[in-house]
C-alpha cells in the first residue's frame, strides 16, 4: 500500500463525491469531472490550485494541520475520513499515528489470563477479541456458539474478512451481506491508514483482492469507517434471526486489539433466541464431553 497512491486515490474519490450544489457552488455547464474541480476544492480550502494539485498527486508530506483541516471541510469529510487523512499525512511524514511510537506487532493470541477471564465473565452476550486483521483471537462460550459458522472445525485462525468474502455460508449468516461487506472493507481501510506498515493486513488485502472481485471493488472505493456502536442482523443456523446491538471497546493494554460485545434488547425475541443458543451450546458441550469419556 503505497502512501502516495493512497493519498491520491482517497482525495480524488472524496472530491468526486461532493457536488457543486452540496458545496454551495453554481453547477454551471459542460462539467467534465464528477463532483468538484481541483480549483473549486482549492478555493474552498483557501489554498492555491497548484498546492492542492500537489497534495492530490500524493505529495502530502509536510502539510500543516490547518491545511488538512481546511481540506477536510472543503471535501465535507466525516470524523472517520478526517482521521484517515491525518493518518495518511503522518505516515508520509514518517510520524506514527497520534505521535506515539508505532504500535508493536499485534499478537496472534490472547495470552493474558485476566483478559480471558473478563471475556468468559460475559455470559448473557457474545464477546470476542479481534485484531486489525479481523482475526478472532478469543471468544466466550456464547460467542463460540454464535460464531460456529465462522469458527468451523479449528485449524487456521478464524478471520471475519475471509469468512465474509470467501465463504458462501456468510451470505446466509449475514442477511444484509452487502452492508456487512462494505463495513468490513471500510474498517480495514481505516486500520491500514493508522498503520500502513502492518504486514499482516497488507497480506490479507492482497489475498482478498486476488480472490474476491467484490472485495477488490470495495477496496478501490477508499471508503473508511470505525465500528463503534450500532445494530446488526444475523441469521444463525440453529436459532434463526438475531438482531443484536454491538459495542466496540479498545483494549488499552494491547494496542490494536478490540473487545466486541453483542447483546440483545431485554425481553426481545432476539434475547430469547440468545438464551436458546446458550442452552444449545451447553448441550453440545456436554455431549462432546460424554463422547470423550
Amino acid at each position: 500500500m503505497d502512501n502516495r497512491s493512497e493519498v491520491r486515490d482517497f482525495l480524488m474519490s472524496r472530491r468526486a463525491r461532493v457536488s457543486p450544489e452540496l458545496a454551495g457552488l453554481p453547477s454551471g455547464v459542460s462539467r467534465r469531472v464528477p463532483g468538484l474541480r481541483r480549483s473549486e476544492v482549492a478555493a474552498l480550502a483557501g489554498v492555491s490550485v497548484e498546492y492542492y494539485a500537489k497534495l492530490e498527486r500524493g505529495s502530502i508530506a509536510g502539510a500543516s494541520g490547518s491545511v488538512l483541516e481546511a481540506i477536510s471541510r472543503a471535501l465535507q469529510l466525516d470524523d472517520t475520513e478526517r482521521a484517515h487523512l491525518f493518518d495518511l499525512a503522518r505516515a508520509a511524514d514518517g510520524i506514527p499515528a497520534s505521535g506515539r511510537p508505532r504500535r508493536r506487532p499485534t499478537k496472534q493470541s490472547v495470552s493474558r489470563p485476566s483478559l480471558r477471564w473478563a471475556i468468559d465473565a460475559i455470559t448473557d452476550g457474545i464477546a470476542f477479541v479481534r485484531n486489525p486483521q479481523q482475526d478472532l483471537l478469543a471468544v466466550n462460550a456464547l460467542g463460540r456458539a454464535f460464531y460456529s459458522p465462522v469458527l468451523g472445525n479449528g485449524g487456521r485462525t478464524p478471520n471475519l474478512a475471509r469468512f465474509q468474502f470467501l465463504d458462501p455460508a456468510s451470505r446466509e449468516f449475514y442477511p444484509d451481506w452487502e452492508t456487512f461487506a462494505e463495513m468490513c472493507v471500510a474498517i480495514m481501510r481505516a486500520e491500514a491508514g493508522r498503520d500502513p506498515h502492518d504486514r499482516g493486513l497488507q497480506d490479507l488485502v492482497g489475498e482478498l483482492s486476488t480472490r474476491s472481485e467484490t472485495f477488490r471493488a470495495l477496496w478501490g472505493a477508499h471508503n473508511v469507517r470505525t465500528h463503534g456502536t450500532g445494530t446488526k442482523r444475523f441469521t444463525h443456523p440453529v436459532v434463526g434471526e438475531l438482531v443484536l446491538a454491538y459495542e466496540e471497546l479498545a483494549i488499552t493494554a494491547e494496542p490494536g486489539l478490540v473487545l466486541m460485545v453483542y447483546t440483545a434488547e431485554p425481553g426481545s425475541p432476539s434475547a430469547e433466541r440468545l438464551r436458546l443458543l446458550a442452552s444449545w451450546a451447553r448441550t453440545e458441550e456436554l455431549r462432546a464431553e460424554g463422547e470423550t469419556v
